[in-house]
């Protein structure tokens, strides 16, 4: 059987129990996503949802520990350079990432230790 993924749907990250006011402030206010209603049966969980372009980002409560990990969703924007100085500008810690051919991008982390990748395709081969 093949199995036909059509594309991303959401990503889900993590902040503390808690914290949901301090995640809002960032997600809503710093990055200007649109937050969208949770369905009436996962409010109980707490978290928060956000629509980004036609996927959703889920930012749920959990006990977080001090591991690292790989986790993170990439996200492809325009300006990419200008929105890592945007973030440098309003102290988001920023991480380099290693080159790709054709893509410039970084990773930022929220307040929570998240890391969450931007890319933008460049189509300019690298050498």
């Amino acid at each position: 059987m093949k199995i036909n993924i059509r594309r991303l749907n959401h990503v889900q990250i993590c902040v503390p129990f808690g914290e949901e006011e301090r995640a809002r402030q960032f997600y809503g206010g710093l990055l200007g996503l649109e937050e969208i209603e949770k369905p009436e049966v996962l409010k109980k969980n707490g978290g928060l949802w956000y629509k980004i372009a036609d996927i959703q980002l889920h930012v749920g409560v959990e006990e977080m520990g001090d591991r690292a990990s790989k986790r993170h969703p990439a996200f492809e924007v325009e300006n990419v350079g200008e929105v890592r100085a945007y973030f440098e500008s309003q102290g988001v810690r920023v991480k380099d990432e290693p080159s790709l051919p054709g893509v410039e991008r970084f990773s930022f982390f929220d307040p929570f230790g998240n890391r969450i990748e931007l890319l933008e395709n460049t189509g300019a081969a690298q050498s």
